[in-house]
């Protein structure tokens, strides 16, 4: 995780517009290949958007090919209500930029099936193929997006109801009649925003700084559940001076000396190469996009929501016929396909419709010692509509069994006898 320390408000909300704008210039998007967005409403984001907003008219950035989806929406409250995030969003941003109507995805908390709003919600953003950079502003008390204290880091698009400290606190949208605010929202999920290539967090006030020590300095824990950005690849937070009032001298002197040494070394920029730039130029592979069916990937088969998990990383998997959906990570890693299968205990599955690996594959590289006490579920043949079930395999240990060992041996002699 990267802190950024500014000395005030206004500078912080400079650093993360000047860096909304170097990304959104570098991947130089085009109407194949839209900037995907994500947006947050509330006070703490207000300055960014005016710093685009300067930006854009200087002609310095363009969101003519810039997809958002704003994380959250009142329940209940009129699109034309002054305090509704739809309000929000084109007072202060979308009607002072080139942003294209059709682009612009915010949730309808006036939806007659609120349910449904959220998975077509989900299922939009897969079908764009993904949030680029999700900007987040936090609560007092560390939520992310609606996604109030308690809630499951592993959550999707959601109906929830609203904590009475977060209704306390937005009643000054309402002047100051708690009455007023609504009680639910429709709010991206924890690992919707986790999803995103990049989230960028801005954390701004002394109200904060408790909740920006509990990210910081604490565990990943579901009752602050900015938290849960310890688990991305490539999240950011930004605050300023007050907001450090909560953390160690020590770890803001720690952060404060790393952005130092790597801008010294010209690493400002710490994203790889692919995901700052678009597909298809310098090299980058055009990858191709989700499926917009929730649930299926482009080669109709069925597959799970994207959950990582730091306990099981990189996981390697077995399709099998009648699997679950909702395993507890992408089976992005997943074996080749072939005649049989070698389990990570080096037992042989032969079968011409599952999975297998070669002894060299990464299945004896997880460091998982309790592996070897969780069964491998072995499923049928495929079905005949051909669909797969996803199931994690995690009987993998840290080293190669001595059968693995063995093996590897023969072929390095077999190697040095050719």
């Amino acid at each position: 995780m990267r802190l950024i320390v500014r000395d005030d408000e206004e500078q912080a909300s400079s650093f993360v517009a000047e860096y909304v704008v170097d990304r959104i210039r570098t991947f130089a998007p085009t109407s194949e290949h839209p900037f995907v967005l994500g947006l947050p409403t509330g006070s703490s984001p207000l300055n960014v958007y005016a710093h685009l907003v300067r930006a854009y008219r200087q002609k310095r950035v363009s969101f003519a090919h810039v997809i958002t989806f704003n994380m959250d929406e009142y329940v209940g409250l009129a699109r034309d209500h002054p305090e509704s995030y739809h309000t929000f969003m084109w007072s202060n941003f979308f009607s002072h930029v080139d942003i294209r109507p059709e682009n612009v995805h915010l949730l309808n908390g006036n939806a007659p099936d609120l349910e449904a709003e959220c998975a077509h919600y989900e299922q939009t953003i897969r079908g764009c193929g993904g949030i680029d950079l999700f900007l987040a502003g936090i609560g007092e008390d560390g939520h992310i997006a609606f996604n109030e204290p308690g809630s499951s880091l592993v959550s999707r698009t959601r109906v929830k109801t609203l904590a009475y400290d977060t209704i306390r606190v937005n009643s000054r949208f309402f002047g100051g009649d708690i009455e007023a605010v609504p009680r639910c929202a429709l709010t991206v999920g924890v690992q919707t925003v986790l999803d995103a290539r990049e989230v960028v967090a801005i954390v701004l006030g002394p109200r904060k700084a408790l909740a920006l020590q509990k990210c910081i300095e604490e565990g990943v824990n579901h009752m602050w559940t900015l938290s849960s950005l310890q688990l991305h690849p490539h999240p950011m937070v930004v605050c300023d001076e007050d907001a450090t009032q909560e953390l160690r001298v020590k770890t803001v002197k720690y952060f404060k000396s790393i952005e130092q040494v790597a801008c010294s070394q010209g690493f400002e920029q710490t994203l790889p190469t692919s995901l700052r730039q678009r597909p298809g130029i310098c090299g980058n592979p055009i990858l191709p996009k989700a499926s917009t069916t929730l649930g299926t990937s482009t080669t109709g088969m069925t597959t799970p929501l994207v959950i990582p998990s730091p306990i099981k990383p990189s996981p390697s998997f077995i399709l099998v016929n009648g699997a679950p959906d909702t395993p507890d990570a992408s089976p992005t890693t997943a074996t080749k396909i072939g005649p049989s299968a070698v389990t990570s205990m080096g037992e042989t599955i032969t079968t011409s419709s599952r999975m297998t690996a070669d002894s060299g594959s990464d299945l004896d590289l997880i460091p998982d010692r309790m592996g070897n006490r969780i069964s491998v579920p072995v499923g049928a043949d495929i079905a005949s509509d051909g669909k797969l079930g996803v199931v994690p395999v995690y009987r993998r240990r840290l080293t190669p069994t001595p059968e693995q060992q063995q093996l590897q041996h023969q072929r390095n002699l077999g190697r040095v006898g050719a």
